[in-house]
């Protein structure tokens, strides 16, 4: 390369439009994705000169993932299948059957008109969408939301894989309570949900190309998964306590939540609130990714186009396949999906699937760490976190392992939740989705009222439509938010209430701390929030 010697000595070229750093001939990633991060003032790791950086991030940042990894780390993170499963007893009690399947059906819809919207939902989005005036401090808040949501998304999951193996003490009818109002079952449910996490999470530090192959099992699990329930469940159930009928699952309502009647239907949002997010992971391994600037956006839209066409006929099977709602809610597993596989499989076949559902959930478990991390690292490599510097280092073998390393020790303290509180896990839940929940309003917002003829030649857009859907998804969003906020049963106690809003609270407090006292040359300067739309009008080839 021409300005090799000029880049190690850390000297500034002043050719920016050098061939040798931008020709489109190069086939690499170069002409797109480094040109629109060079263009927003970006040195992708810290503590090296930018420039050199520019020339070199191939390397440094192993940007060795494609299409394929993109698709399936929004897939997985998603995981449709195992969401509809962990929560399913949650969604029938509030509201029915018929509540559940019509909340599923209508919230898919505008699920995948929210990806068209937020494909890209991360921080430096919600800084452009708040425009000069509002970005700096939109995108410090979306900063922390941000980070918290997959940092707990990570407990949320580790405690549900833990909830899956701990229901066989039920189905073996061991003498244990499974009572989650039991300090001692409470007890064990932490240890071994800190042991699934650390397990989980340790595939982290290994490196991109053996990564890969988490991804691929990833998606080959989720899809084994599928055809087991599709297939082999039906088939056991007519075997064995047969199916519900049509007007059961169409018809059929409950309250287990004791909220009033109108409330207590649209509580059945919850469940789809807390399986439908998280498909912006394909836009948080984006620095690893080739072309990331249009294959990200296609990973997160065709994997949310995945997930809703497979999650909804699950719903339904789950549906007519469970045994009366008495039964389900007189079962005494902490996952009571266990105890129907083990009724309709028997106790042998329902070893296995119950094992497909473990390895599905650390599998998932690994990916969002994978988006958690990078996420953070990205964030802290901008100044916003507190240690931003030690956190944002790389490795030798130029790996965030510091961002892996501090998401991982966040994550096993938020699961220190159990211990306290029988309603850990539902709370858990909530802070993972009401942080993204309200990140994909503030950016609807910002790009509604705010920027509305932004990002106005991007190759993977709406067009004129963009305007009225992102103000659609702003007011589906908030509504959203109001749900995870909610207590999930009724009269609110102590014992039940969900502390959701507490977390969302202090992390949205932190944000605006640490927009107030990091300086604006710590950060993205405010002069380059809005470069973003004027670099892309002036340059076709970026998006």
């Amino acid at each position: 390369m021409a300005h090799d010697s000029e880049l190690m000595k850390g000297k500034p070229v002043e050719d920016n439009n050098d061939p040798t750093l931008h020709s489109p001939e190069d086939g690499d990633s170069m002409t797109s994705d480094e040109r629109y991060l060079q263009s927003l003032g970006y040195k992708q790791v810290s503590d090296y000169e930018r420039l050199y950086l520019i020339a070199l991030i191939e390397k440094l940042l192993h940007r060795q993932w494609s299409l394929f990894e993109s698709f399936a780390a929004s897939f997985a993170a998603l995981y449709s299948v195992g969401g509809v499963r962990v929560t399913f007893t949650i969604g029938v009690g509030a509201g029915g059957p018929a509540a559940y399947w019509h909340v599923y059906f209508y919230f898919g819809e505008l699920f995948l008109l929210i990806t068209e919207q937020v494909k890209l939902c991360c921080y430096f989005w919600a800084a452009e969408a708040g425009g000069p005036k509002y970005g700096r401090l939109f995108g410090f808040i979306v900063a922390w939301w941000s980070t918290t949501a997959w940092t707990t998304f990570v407990a949320s999951n580790s405690q549900a894989a833990a909830n899956f193996l701990l229901s066989e003490i039920s189905v073996f009818n061991l003498d244990f309570s499974t009572d989650v109002n039991d300090i001692k079952f409470r007890a064990v449910q932490w240890i071994v949900a800190e042991v699934i996490l650390f397990i989980s999470i340790g595939t982290n530090y290994f490196g991109p190309k053996l990564y890969k192959w988490i991804f691929k099992a990833s998606v080959g699990i989720i899809l084994l998964d599928f055809l087991l329930n599709i297939i082999w469940l039906p088939i056991a159930v007519s075997k064995t306590y047969g199916f519900q009928d049509a007007k059961f699952v169409f018809t059929e309502t409950r309250n287990e939540t004791g909220a009033p009647p109108v409330w207590n239907w649209m509580l059945s949002y919850y469940v789809t609130a807390g399986i439908l997010v998280g498909f912006e992971a394909s836009g948080h391994i984006s620095e690893e990714t080739k072309n990331a600037s249009i294959t990200s956006a296609r990973g997160i839209f065709t994997s949310a186009v995945a997930s809703a066409l497979i999650g909804f006929p699950l719903v339904i099977l789950f549906l007519f396949s469970m045994p009366s709602l008495d039964i389900i809610y007189g079962l005494g597993a902490p996952q009571p999906f266990v105890q129907l596989y083990a009724m309709s499989m028997g106790r042998g076949g329902h070893i296995f699937m119950n094992i497909v559902c473990i390895a599905g959930l650390m599998l998932n478990t690994s990916i969002a760490g994978i988006a958690a991390s990078r996420l953070i690292w990205a964030v802290a490599r901008d100044g916003v976190l507190p240690c931003s510097g030690w956190i944002s280092k790389v490795s030798d073998k130029k790996e965030p392992k510091n961002a892996v390393t501090v998401m991982l020790i966040v994550a096993a303290l938020l699961l220190c939740t159990i211990l306290p509180s029988p309603v850990a896990f539902t709370s858990l839940v909530s802070a993972a989705g009401v942080p993204t929940i309200t990140a994909y309003a503030l950016i609807s917002f910002g790009r509604t009222f705010l920027t509305p003829h932004g990002f106005k030649n991007a190759r993977w857009s709406l067009g004129r439509w963009s305007r009225p859907l992102n103000f659609i998804a702003f007011v589906w969003n908030l509504y959203l938010a109001a749900i995870l906020f909610s207590p999930l049963y009724f009269p609110v106690t102590g014992a039940t209430l969900n502390y959701s809003p507490v977390i969302f609270g202090a992390i949205t407090i932190f944000g605006f701390i640490s927009w107030l006292v990091v300086p604006d040359d710590k950060w993205l300067p405010s002069e380059r929030i809005g470069r973003l739309q004027k670099t892309v009008e002036a340059d076709p080839h970026l998006d």
